[in-house]
């Protein structure tokens, strides 16, 4: 009744476990981008079809994912190889799906992040992520932490996954941020030359979770002391100290990758302006 959807590149460290947690499909698809490790080779010793593109960004890749495999089933749950679903979380989408409404083409569901052992429960800033689908319901836009746009209602699963985002190590996390950071601030150089408007109604009021995040981070863009309110907000305000030395630790990684963001776009910005 679901379709697994498991895009990766070099993933031979995480991706069987990943294979593990979905077992329960009979219709795993794995959308590569030309991995030159073991991938391919264990995707398709746990019984996965394999699908291979070559990366030219974020969103088009996903939304290629989307479009270019036979599905067979018409709900399709999306991972990375570094996410992990629980059996609770099996049985709740199997009896929301039997009985949805035809309105409704998506689900978000909870995702728990982990540093080491520990779940991020108060640090984690965005813990709601679309992920189950109704199949050619949905479009991926934004080259950077893109967005999921869905036709139709989105609903809230109970239950949630898990993600595990440093189990490759401190150096990966770090140098994934930093091509993030590059990514990010090229973005906002290019909303700002177009007078992009972020909304203060939409940032705290909006029904659409998407559409609230990408505003707020818009206008939390234009504050000055970004890394620092960050590490405050994440420390103080989320209570991420509650998480222990984990959550000290992620706030200021956090930190660390909104000070290359802004570092960056200055660079950017004083090269435009020679």
């Amino acid at each position: 009744m679901i379709s697994i959807l498991i895009l990766t590149k070099n993933e031979e460290q995480d991706l069987p476990h990943c294979l593990e947690s979905v077992k329960w499909s009979d219709d795993v698809h794995i959308f590569d981008s030309f991995s030159n490790d073991k991938t391919v080779e264990i995707a398709k010793a746990y019984g996965a079809k394999v699908n291979q593109r070559k990366f030219d960004g974020y969103s088009t890749q996903r939304n290629a994912a989307l479009t270019e495999v036979d599905y067979k089933y018409n709900w399709i749950l999306i991972l990375d190889a570094d996410e992990r679903v629980p059996q609770s979380l099996v049985k709740e989408m199997f009896q929301t799906i039997t009985f949805v409404p035809e309105n409704v083409n998506g689900f978000r569901i909870r995702r728990r992040d982990f540093l080491g052992k520990t779940w991020l429960k108060y640090a984690q800033i965005s813990p709601f992520y679309i992920r189950l689908i109704r199949k050619n319901k949905a479009k991926y836009h934004r080259e950077i932490n893109e967005v999921l746009e869905v036709e139709g209602i989105v609903e809230q699963l109970p239950g949630y996954f898990d993600h595990y985002p440093f189990s490759k190590g401190y150096e990966h996390w770090l140098g994934k941020h930093n091509q993030y950071s590059t990514m990010e601030a090229q973005r906002w150089i290019e909303e700002h030359e177009d007078n992009m408007q972020f909304s203060v109604k939409k940032a705290f009021f909006s029904k659409d979770f998407s559409e609230k995040r990408y505003h707020q981070k818009g206008l939390f863009y234009k504050l000055p002391g970004r890394p620092l309110i960050k590490w405050f907000y994440m420390v103080i305000g989320r209570r991420a100290f509650l998480d222990g030395k984990a959550g000290i630790i992620y706030a200021t990684l956090q930190s660390i990758y909104e000070y290359f963001i802004v570092i960056k776009t200055r660079e950017l910005l004083n090269k435009r302006n020679v």
